[in-house]
Parts: C-alpha cells; structure tokens; sequence
C-alpha cells in the first residue's frame, strides 16, 4: 500500500515537504511582519487538488482530515472531535467538530463521503487510490467494477461519518490523518469545474493556512492563515512566501542574505556547514536499496541473483559506513534492514522496529564472509564469474557516486565479479524497471504512513511494487497473517511483522544501502516546527518566529 519513488523524486520531495508547508497569524502590521517565513521549494506546486496530487507534504498544511500528524508520528485532533471503532475493528465512527471551509461553508460528513468518491472514480486517475485498499468496495470502485457510491463510506447526518472496512486495518487512524482521506466542497467543484484546483482562487481549505497567488505555473506564491480553521487560536505565522530556487547554491546564497529562513543543502555544502550551530537534519523514512531481478530474462544472471549466498555476499561486501558519511556525505543513516529507522515503536516496549528487525551478518560489512558466501553461490551455480548490469537513474546527482562505490568495492571484494552501470533518466528507468527490464536496479522507498506494512507490503508476491518478483511462500503467510488473523490484535501483529522483516533480511530479498537524512540550514529563529518521517511530514500550524 504504496508509492514507488525514484531517488531523484524522493530527494526533491524531502525539499518540497520542506519548503511547502506553513502559515500564520497576524494582529499588527508589526507582527505580522515578523510572523512571516521565507521558504523555497525546488519547483513549482503541480496541483492543489487532494484526488490528484502525486505527495502530500506541501498541501498537509492546507488541508486537513479527521486527524493530522501531531510529533512523533502520532494522530492529533483534526476536524473529528472524536472517533471510535467496534469490537471487530471493521467499522470506524467519526463525529465531526463544527469546522468550516475557508470560504465560511460549513465542512459537513457529505463532504467526505464526495471526496472520497471523486478520488476512488477511474475517471479521477488518482495516484494514491490505492491507499484505500482494505475499505469495503475501494478496490472494486477503483478498477471501474462498481459504482463510486458502493464505497463503504456514508454521511448518517450532517456531523458523523461512518466506515466499514473489508478487514481490520491496523494503521488506519493513522491513515487518517493523510490529507488524502479529507473532505472536499462538491459545490466548489461543480462551480470551477475543470479550473478546480488549478488555482489557488479555484481552492477552498479546510485547514490551518490557504493558498494566496498560485496560478499553476508561477515561482513565487504565499500561504496565508486560514482565519475560518476551527483551531486558528493556536496559529502563530501570518504568512509564508515561498520562491523556486532550483540550486541549492542559489538557495545558500538567498539564505545568507537573508531572504530565506530554511534551505536545503547538498552534499558537498554539508560538509562544509556540519559544524554550523544553524545546521538542522531531518530523518526521512526513505531506504535506498539494491533490487535484485529474480525473473531476469538471462537465465545466467537470474541463477545468480536467485542464490542467497551470492546475494549475502553482495551485501556483505558494502561498507555502508563509508558509502553514507564518505560517498553521500549528507547525513544518511546506515540501515538495520528494509524497513526504516523512526518509523514505528514496538506496541508493547517501545523499541524501534529497526532494531527488532536486525539480522547479524546480513548488512554489516564483512569481507572476509562475503568471500565464503561468494565462493559457495560460484560453487553451486558452477562457475567462475559473474557479470550484471545496475540501472539507476541519472537524474539524481547521487546514483552515479553511489553506482561507482559499488562498482569499485564488489569488484575489489568477491573475485570474478563484473558490475557494469546503466545510468538513464528517472522516468526510463523507472519504466524498465517495472516492466522487469534489468539485472539489478538502484531503487528506494518512503514510507507513506507510520507503520512497519508500508515497507513491508512490497515484497508480497504479486504486489504491483515488487519489480524483482521477489517471492517467499513463508513471507506471504506472515503478512497475510498480520493483515488478516492478527490484524485486531496489536502484539501478535506486531510479532508477525518482526518475524517477516528479520526472515526478508536474512534472505536479502533486498539489499538495503543507506537511509535518507536531509540536511538544512535553519534561522534559530524559526520554532515549533513539528517533523516526522512519514506521510505528512512537516507542520507549520505551532510553528512561529521568535
């Protein structure tokens, strides 16, 4: 239940999450002023319209659901003033509190029953539809089986929302709190029609901030408060400017003159800037990672990579140390496993997923046992060497330092072995790649939500993501598990998904290289910035200028 990402879009969306996403609060021209935030982003907003939009760090601000994201992941009021679920876990009941549009509409339960079944409409095209997987009829209405208004979601009166899920869904309140899942204003669409969404005049919103001076295609616009959002008493920032900076070294220049307030840097000006007391960095649950083509057309080279030692010996052989502090030098964490570090805590103790998830002598770096491994997968596959291709994307300028590494170090480490490097743009290697198209491939992932499925979903067998057809009847079953059997029940659950991680890792189904951290330098006197590393990442509605 989630979006692929190619490394380029993923480093580009942690700068738009970044940069889009805030607004304030005024009393005085004077304060006013000082509670305005200079931000950039790389590139210019694509849309404003929750059914079609690709990510949702920049509209998350501006658009609320029953819940929003409060700090450490965890679900905060939004325009429910209460929620609750039955004894099944299969229908969720939602009152909402009295919230309005910042047009001064009343926001009412039909709200989100239209919005859901815009979103859910084929004719919607909806990039993130599938997020709604597990609710009654979702995926059916999606495919064009059945009608949008078969989808088990209705209006009992004008303030309560009921929802009847196919199964128990874990990690749906938290779901919850995705701008995708909010309201829209029927009457809004049906009066701009195509226009919708296409400028920020052609917009209602329904939370802290509102879009003033986007016409679709402009590099420079404001969020300004919301002064109809139900808690506007808690919002501080009167406005946001937001400019597109394409450069990081453009955006450090604008910074230290001044004129902006947060900037994103690159590799290179995190080397320099580290030892800044202005220098901030924000973890982001996107793992970068080797995939592995276990339906590779060559049978040779599928031989190879469906052997576990020969991919053990693979992992064992990169120093993910010096690939994350020496070759990317911004910051990036080295992985436990596939599943990211920060994202979700043990039920019961607390203690990160990627801790209980770790398997010994699967990611460490090790040469001496990645020879005994390499030795055993040339044995049995009866041969002397090895040669396949990486495909990465040359869009992101750190796929080729990454490849090069690699390159240099698995030659070097497991003798006969030959790497060669496909570096084409984002959108062709993405293409190849989902169609089966490589031997192995520079990918990555981000979680969508907090909770360890939205990595751990990928490699089912058969999941639309699963590129590398990775398959594992043993996997399957604790996932089904996990989804289905122990979905109403938070330990066993939990259990079922530490099993499967730690099963994938010592399989290295997946050869996990590094974690994302994005570097930034940030004005001190900019506070309450509230960050996580999953679904609607930043939130400007506490944050003020000190």
């Amino acid at each position: 239940m989630r979006k692929l990402r190619s490394l380029l879009l993923l480093t580009l969306a942690a700068v738009l999450v970044v940069t889009l996403a805030a607004c304030g609060k005024s009393a005085t021209k004077t304060s006013s002023q000082k509670q305005t935030l200079n931000l950039s982003t790389t590139a210019p907003l694509d849309t404003i319209d929750i059914s079609k939009a690709t990510g949702y760090g920049q509209t998350g601000n501006v658009f609320e659901s029953f819940y929003r994201l409060g700090k450490d992941g965890k679900t905060t009021p939004g325009l429910a003033k209460s929620g609750k679920v039955s004894k099944d876990g299969k229908t969720w009941t939602f009152t909402l509190r009295n919230a309005k549009w910042s047009n001064g509409d009343k926001i009412t339960a039909q709200d989100f029953v239209y919005s859901w079944r815009r979103t859910l409409a084929p004719k919607t095209k909806s990039t993130y539809a599938y997020l709604f997987s597990g609710i009654k009829n979702a995926d059916q209405v999606n495919a064009g089986k059945l009608s949008p208004d078969k989808i088990g979601i209705k209006a009992l009166n004008s303030k309560t929302v009921q929802i009847q899920l196919d199964k128990p869904i874990a990690y749906f309140k938290v779901l919850m709190a995705y701008p995708l899942f909010g309201p829209q204003n029927q009457k809004v669409v049906d009066k701009y029609g195509k226009k919708y969404g296409t400028n920020s005049k052609y917009m209602v919103y329904s939370g802290p901030f509102k879009i003033q001076n986007w016409n679709g295609t402009g590099n420079k616009w404001q969020f300004v408060k919301n002064n109809q959002y139900w808690d506007k008493k808690v919002v501080k920032l009167s406005k946001i400017k937001y400019t597109v900076v394409s450069s990081p070294t453009t955006g450090l220049e604008l910074y230290q003159q001044g004129k902006l307030d947060l900037t994103p840097l690159s590799n290179e000006q995190v080397k320099h800037y580290k030892g800044n007391k202005e220098f901030q960095q924000y973890p982001y649950s996107y793992v970068g990672y080797l995939k592995y083509n276990f339906k590779d057309a060559n049978q040779t080279k599928r031989k190879a990579m469906s052997n576990k030692d020969i991919r053990l010996a693979i992992s064992l052989a990169i120093d993910r140390q010096q690939l994350t502090k020496k070759v990317l030098g911004d910051g990036s964490d080295t992985p436990t496993g596939f599943v990211a570090s920060g994202l979700a805590k043990d039920p019961k103790t607390g203690v990160d997923f990627a801790k209980q998830q770790a398997v010994p002598n699967t990611v460490d770096y090790n040469v001496k046992l990645a020879k005994q491994h390499w030795q055993k997968g040339l044995k049995a596959l009866g041969t002397k060497n090895v040669t396949l291709t990486i495909t990465a994307s040359n869009d992101d300028p750190t796929s080729n330092p990454i490849t090069q590494y690699m390159k240099s170090e698995l030659q070097q480490d497991l003798p006969g072995f030959k790497l060669n490097i496909r570096n084409v743009p984002g959108q062709v290697a993405n293409q190849e790649v989902l169609k089966g198209d490589f031997d192995l491939s520079l990918s990555g992932w981000g979680a969508d939500f907090n909770d360890p499925i939205s990595f751990l979903q990928i490699p089912e067998t058969g999941t639309a993501y699963n590129s590398g057809k990775y398959s594992n009847p043993a996997y399957d079953k604790l996932i089904k598990q996990a989804q289905n059997r122990d979905a109403n029940n938070a330990d066993k659950r939990w259990n079922d998904l530490v099993k499967a991680a730690k099963l994938f890792n010592a399989d290295q189904g997946m050869t996990p290289l590094y974690q994302q951290v994005t570097s930034y330098l940030q004005k001190p006197s900019v506070k309450g910035v509230i960050h996580n590393t999953a679904g609607t990442q930043w939130s400007y509605k506490y944050a003020y200028m000190k």
